[in-house]
């Protein structure tokens, strides 16, 4: 214990008798603020200076040398000279590794994959390594830590990196191993969207509940759109790169000479499962194979749902009703349960049973009030039904009017859908009664109630 006073007695004496030392902190100190208040009014060749001083000198004094250091530097490859240019580039990338050095950590979580990621990035972005050292890198980033491996066109960019490997035909880069990444992939895009989307039903709720916003709420909230609408994106741009890869032709055989090795690995037969579900290749006896296998090792709420399916194939609707809220049951994830219940409602609706497709939909809302497809499902429904509901003309395309406030809901709801639910609105108020209509008739501001399997009622907008 007197060995341990001593040690912090002569530090804290070498620290106040030498004056050189605190000199130098002061002036790091100095120079962090200046260069930080420069760099975030866009003064990036103000910046330079006074934040090249500190990293130099004081390298592990505060995060913001690299955070801010990293947009001063590209600004740099953006903005200077081709000399400074080509040192920025390489300088940048030297000062990620500082970043992971002296920083590895943000409010003690690791931010390792969310650095490495970066630059990976920057390999990419400046064509500074081949992509087999550019897939590594990301992949670098995703196996030492995908928890702050978030961005989703870095993610986009992992998997992407590995495909071009793929079709150029790199032989490390086999089908198996692409379709694995991208299922991996795939499930990440997933669990970011429910995170962001927990958030965002937060808020929504309290809109609901008509409580006004507090300042940060509205920020948080746009930025959860933000977010949103770029996992939006990218992860349909991730979906078109495997598109003519993940055919019935290419998944079955791949699945059917690999099934044995992995017939006791739920994961791989849930994914197995889950992408010939998706890519509708349900019909072959493979699939019923690996649903049975699935379901025998561990019931699930997948093999559950996919037991549901095989009825519905089938004809037995009573069975598959059966699996399906066997399905929900086991399903313990609020949000995993929204997306089954999505998944029920749109057999139904492909099967013509709109109520019953309505009522599931409604009930992932219930779960996930952010899940703006529901909406889209629904004023689908109601449009599909146009001709079947109302006792005039002018009352059957009133539906339209139902269909077009259920559509724009989507938008409000998830910041992803706003382009496909103008277009979806518009779409339906191009076929409601016109102006002209309403004023022939003469009943604006009349509720027209639908008596058919809808059983709601829509007001005629005023003219």
């Amino acid at each position: 214990m007197k060995k341990i006073h001593l040690t912090i007695s002569l530090f804290l004496g070498f620290i106040f008798s030498n004056p050189i030392w605190a000199q130098s902190t002061d002036l790091c100190m100095q120079d962090l603020s200046i260069f930080a208040e420069y760099t975030k009014v866009k003064n990036f060749k103000a910046a330079y200076e006074p934040w090249a001083n500190v990293r130099k000198n004081c390298p592990s004094i505060n995060a913001a040398i690299y955070s801010y250091g990293e947009r001063i530097l590209k600004n740099l490859i953006k903005n200077g000279t081709p000399e400074q240019i080509e040192a920025s580039k390489k300088d940048l990338i030297q000062l990620y590794g500082e970043w992971i050095n002296y920083f590895p950590k943000k409010k003690n979580k690791s931010v390792l994959g969310d650095i490495t990621s970066k630059k990976a990035q920057a390999l990419l972005d400046y064509k500074m390594a081949d992509i087999k050292e550019i897939y590594e890198t990301f992949d670098e980033a995703y196996t030492k830590d995908a928890a702050s491996f978030t961005n989703p066109k870095l993610l986009y960019n992992y998997f992407k990196t590995l495909y071009d490997r793929y079709k150029s035909g790199d032989e490390e880069v086999t089908t198996e191993l692409l379709f694995n990444k991208y299922e991996e992939i795939s499930e990440k895009f997933e669990f970011e969207s429910i995170e962001l989307s927990k958030k965002l039903d937060i808020i929504l709720t309290k809109e609901e509940a008509g409580t006004p916003l507090t300042s940060k709420e509205t920020r948080n909230k746009r930025a959860y759109n933000i977010n949103s609408n770029a996992i939006g994106t990218y992860l349909s741009n991730f979906d078109k790169i495997i598109v003519k890869e993940a055919t019935c032709q290419n998944l079955i055989p791949l699945y059917q000479r690999n099934f044995e090795a992995n017939k006791l690995d739920s994961v791989w037969l849930k994914r197995a499962a889950s992408r010939m579900d998706s890519k509708e290749c349900s019909d072959d006896p493979l699939f019923v194979t690996l649903v049975e296998a699935l379901h025998s090792i561990k019931p699930s709420a997948d093999s559950a749902y996919y037991l549901g399916l095989l009825k519905d194939k089938r004809g037995e609707n009573n069975q598959a009703l059966k699996y399906y809220e066997e399905s929900i049951a086991l399903e313990t994830d609020n949000y995993r349960k929204a997306k089954i219940l999505m998944k029920i409602a749109s057999k139904f609706k492909n099967a013509g049973r709109r109520s019953s497709a309505r009522s599931y939909a409604k009930k992932a809302l219930g779960f996930q009030p952010s899940l703006g497809r529901a909406y889209l499902l629904i004023a689908a429904l109601y449009a599909s039904s146009a001709n079947q509901c109302g006792d005039s003309q002018f009352n059957k395309r009133a539906v339209y009017w139902l269909a077009a406030s259920t559509a724009i809901k989507a938008g409000q709801v998830d910041a992803s859908l706003k382009k496909i639910a103008k277009q979806t609105e518009a779409s339906y108020i191009g076929r409601a009664p016109s102006k002209t209509d309403i004023f022939t008739e003469g009943n604006q501001e009349a509720i027209i109630k639908f008596n058919c399997w809808i059983n709601t009622s829509v007001k005629v907008p005023k003219l």
